[in-house]
């Protein structure tokens, strides 16, 4: 008689196949990261006539020379960026995650339509209001400048929307009211009882919102006209419009430089993420 396989036997093959097939899949969404960062070390000719690549080049420096020989400076770019979005990421977690604390912490009469104000204004694309939001920033004098790139993010609907929701599921109001009659203030209570339990939400907001000031093109591109301001990306979108010879080498490398800080950000912020997986519901 046959002897049926035995359980453990069963489950580590399955666990093996799990793991290829896991393994498979991370080196799937590292290639084309790989291949870009391979890109940026190898010349123009190279990338026109194999623009598949696994192993680097010899004409890293070359590539850097071209970018850094552009009528902008890449570090001043890199630095611009950093700022943008940097505070763009702190105002609108800090102030969207406020707006969502009173939605779900106070009874007010109007707090329901408000709320629904708040997701009409989502369902507005941000281009609709491009035009005039740049005529108001000329009026007061606001071009070339950081600042229409970072305040408006305080008003994020769908960060509050998303807030609202995971507050909803994770506060206790029994314990804002405790802190109330110990005599906590309101500000108090939300900074050091409140925002420890929103973690794992700002992260997943904070990386959202840092990859999307980071990436942004479209306003930079109106606001800011004077090359000492210039972002990254726009800086990249300059070098792929030169019509009489286009470098692509120099083109992968400053590619390469812009996606370089959302890893760290995505890896220094990851683990607050896993840890809301695991995160459950506040006990009574």
């Amino acid at each position: 008689m046959s002897r049926k396989p035995e359980p453990l036997a069963g489950r580590a093959i399955s666990k093996t196949i799990k793991y290829i097939v896991c393994i498979f899949l991370a080196i799937l969404s590292i290639m084309p990261f790989w291949i870009m960062f391979m890109n940026a070390t190898r010349s123009t000719y190279e990338i026109q006539a194999t623009s598949i690549a696994l192993l680097p080049s010899t004409y890293l420096e070359s590539n850097w020379k071209v970018f850094h020989g552009k009528s902008f400076n890449p570090l001043v770019g890199f630095k611009n960026s950093v700022i943008i979005a940097v505070f763009t990421t702190i105002v609108n977690i800090y102030f969207n995650s406020l707006t969502a604390y009173a939605l779900v912490a106070y009874q007010w009469k109007l707090r329901q339509p408000f709320f629904s104000f708040i997701m009409a204004i989502l369902m507005l694309p941000a281009q609709v209001s491009s035009i005039g939001f740049y005529q108001f920033m000329y009026r007061i004098g606001w071009t070339n400048s950081f600042l229409p790139l970072i305040l408006p993010a305080i008003a994020g609907p769908g960060v509050v929307f998303f807030m609202r929701q995971y507050l909803l599921g994770a506060l206790s109001i029994d314990i804002v009211n405790s802190a109330r009659i110990d005599g906590a203030g309101e500000f108090y209570t939300f900074n050091r009882i409140v925002l420890p339990i929103m973690k794992p939400a700002m992260a997943t907001q904070a990386i959202f919102t840092f990859v999307g000031s980071w990436n942004n093109l479209f306003m930079p591109l109106i606001l800011l006209t004077d090359n000492k301001n210039y972002t990254m990306p726009i800086m990249v979108s300059l070098l792929r419009g030169d019509i009489y010879r286009r470098e692509y080498g120099a083109i992968y490398l400053g590619l390469s430089l812009t996606v370089l800080p959302l890893f760290i950000v995505y890896f220094a912020l990851s683990k607050y993420i896993i840890a809301g997986v695991a995160l459950g519901s506040i006990k009574e």
